[in-house]
Formats: structure tokens, C-alpha cells, sequence
């Protein structure tokens, strides 16, 4: 009688032969993640358009700063041009006035044919000179009555006077001039002493 082989028997119920697991390999491949390539390239280019961007601002504002110096230093030199010209043209100014003032005021009031032609000619010179000097930026500071201003007057004497406050413009030798904002020649000022305290001066507040 023959035996049955357990082989035969096993192929006949359907059962396929069970593989045994192999040690290592699938199960570590399943939980190493796998490079991606794709990944690592976008994030290359994303910082390097950062990078270019970074520059880009930087350069805009660096531009953008030159170009506000660039005006400023344009308008400076329109305003500030005719400087040197300017101060010399205030010694013109002070010899018509002190032609003014040496004719007394009761000669100017009685003057009449040439010499009161020549003494209104002589006040239209200087207003005409005025404006040609406002148009190019170029104003009289007449500090009569005002604080004293170390930046704008040069004291030249003090003068006792108990009834204005102390450091008073209460005499003007003479004009001051300004071009633009700033100082092209400092008033002489005779400034008051004695009176009460000053309080503050308007233009500081």
C-alpha cells in the first residue's frame, strides 16, 4: 500500500508553500525615506531669489538716498550760489544808506529841483537793490526791538534802559543779512542792560 506524499496532498487542498520572511532589507527600505531631489532644488533657488530680492531693496534704497542727496545738494548750490557775490554787493548797499543818513531830515523835507531828484533817486537805487537781492534769496534783518540773537546780531555796546527787558535790540548800527537760512552777515546791534529779565524768545519755542 502506498503512502500518501504530504507534498502531493498539500498541492491538492490548494495551499500555497508559505515563504518565510527574510531578515532586514524590505522592512528598512519601507522606513528610510527616500531623497527627494526635486525638494532640495526648489529650496536652492528659493534662497537664492531671497538673496536677489535682499539686493534689490538695498540697491532701490541706496539709489533712493542718492538721489534726495542729489537735490539737496542741487538746490543747496542754487541757493547758496551767489554767496561770495552776494556779501560784496552789501558794501553797495551800505554806502547808499549812509548816503541817505548824512542828509538831515530837515534838508530831505525842504529839498526841492536837483538835490530832491537826486535824494528820491538815490532811495529808489536802494529799494530797487533790495529787491534784486530778495529775488535771489538775499533778505535785510532789521532786529529793532527784538530779543538779542547771538546767531543773527554781534553786540556791539550795551545801553542802560530799565524799561525794556534785559538783552534788547534797542539800536541798530548795522543790517543784517540772511540768504536762504543762513547767516551771510550778523546785524551790529546795540543790546539794552539793566531792565527786567527776558522771557523766552518766541522763535526758540
Amino acid at each position: 500500500m502506498q503512502q500518501d506524499d504530504p507534498r502531493r496532498n498539500q498541492a491538492a487542498d490548494g495551499a500555497a508553500p508559505r515563504a518565510e520572511p527574510q531578515a532586514g532589507g524590505d522592512a528598512d527600505a519601507a522606513q528610510q525615506p527616500e531623497a527627494n531631489p526635486h525638494g532640495e532644488a526648489l529650496a536652492a533657488l528659493t534662497a537664492e531669489r531671497d538673496e536677489f530680492k535682499d539686493r534689490a531693496l538695498r540697491t532701490l534704497a541706496e539709489m533712493e538716498n542718492l538721489r534726495r542727496r542729489t537735490e539737496r545738494e542741487v538746490a543747496d548750490a542754487r541757493t547758496y550760489a551767489v554767496t561770495n557775490f552776494a556779501r560784496d554787493v552789501l558794501n553797495v548797499a551800505d554806502n547808499i544808506r549812509r548816503a541817505l543818513e548824512s542828509v538831515p531830515a530837515e534838508a530831505r523835507a525842504s529839498a526841492d529841483g536837483a538835490l530832491k531828484g537826486l535824494i528820491e533817486g538815490i532811495e529808489l537805487t536802494e529799494r530797487d537793490l533790495a529787491k534784486t537781492l530778495e529775488r535771489h534769496g538775499v533778505k535785510a534783518v532789521e532786529p529793532q526791538g527784538q530779543r538779542f540773537d547771538p546767531n543773527r546780531h554781534q553786540a556791539m555796546f550795551e545801553v542802560p534802559n530799565t524799561e525794556v527787558p534785559n538783552g534788547t535790540v534797542v539800536q541798530v548800527v548795522q543790517s543784517g543779512y540772511v540768504i536762504g537760512d543762513r547767516v551771510l552777515r550778523p546785524a551790529l546791534v546795540g543790546v539794552s542792560k539793566g531792565g527786567p529779565k527776558a522771557g523766552p524768545n518766541p522763535a526758540d519755542a
